[in-house]
């Protein structure tokens, strides 16, 4: 006989159709690793083709690629319609895929805003808008979306992607609610520094940064008990957490050590 967590998993994913957005690197990559593994039927969606479509012979028959710009709305509605077309259901969707890049106080351009809320947010939403229909008529249907511990509280230079990730906090908190009497499942994931591509870019230093590894394990786990809001890792997410309950003085006075005090000139 299985552990509980076993015995979650087996009954979360078993023949479950799973849709996965950002697929092709950091944790979407590692989500798929995991997911294949479960007894799901995964199918893998990027930009990038070429990488996707390498990822998905690697993990074999349980995964599926369709290659798609989540940020592009029709791209969206052609994934979905290829799912149900080979599949006839789907039954849960994870909407991973996003961008970053940071605001400088020298050179604060709406278009770096324009790019990560169109990519991060609105792509989300299509993809929910392009899923939903589908969803309502699984058994137990589940709407997973990739937020960031920085959706808690403004942080300096995070001006865009913060706004993309509250956005997103915010939105499915409110789908959540929404969809209550359609017995669909909304989840939150909430991630601290995770050792991705994206974050191999940082130039400051990441308290606590695991590996996709581990961030897909917590994601897998905690999606079998239809968690409401994935947070992780602990040591990390529940202080941001509790800071982000600081009155504004309080809270601007502790992060203004964060701030860097170097200027460029425009």
């Amino acid at each position: 006989m299985g552990s509980k967590k076993e015995l979650a998993r087996q009954r979360y994913y078993n023949q479950r159709v799973i849709w996965l957005t950002g697929a092709s690197t950091g944790i979407g990559e590692a989500l798929a690793r995991e997911i294949t593994t479960t007894g799901a039927q995964l199918i893998i969606s990027a930009r990038d083709a070429q990488k996707l479509e390498k990822l998905s012979r690697e993990l074999g028959q349980n995964c599926m690629a369709i290659p798609a710009d989540i940020s592009i709305k029709e791209q969206n509605i052609a994934a979905i319609e290829t799912i149900i077309k080979r599949f006839g259901r789907l039954d849960t969707i994870i909407l991973n895929a996003g961008i970053n890049a940071y605001v400088e106080r020298h050179d604060f351009n709406s278009s770096v805003f324009e790019k990560i809320i169109q990519t991060n947010f609105m792509g989300m939403v299509y993809g929910i808008e392009a899923s939903l229909p589908y969803l309502k008529q699984a058994k137990h249907p589940h709407i997973v979306g990739m937020s960031s511990t920085a959706a808690y509280r403004g942080l300096p230079r995070a001006e865009a992607y913060g706004a993309s990730k509250a956005a997103i906090k915010n939105m499915l908190e409110a789908l959540r609610l929404n969809l209550l009497p359609l017995d669909i499942s909304v989840s939150v994931i909430c991630p601290g520094f995770v050792k991705t591509p994206l974050t191999d870019k940082n130039d400051f230093d990441m308290p606590f940064k695991i590996s996709a590894e581990e961030a897909a394990d917590t994601i897998t786990d905690q999606m079998a008990y239809y968690k409401q809001e994935i947070h992780f890792p602990k040591r990390f997410s529940i202080p941001i957490k509790l800071v982000s309950f600081l009155p504004s003085e309080w809270y601007t006075a502790l992060l203004k050590r964060t701030v860097r005090n170097t200027e460029k000139q425009a």
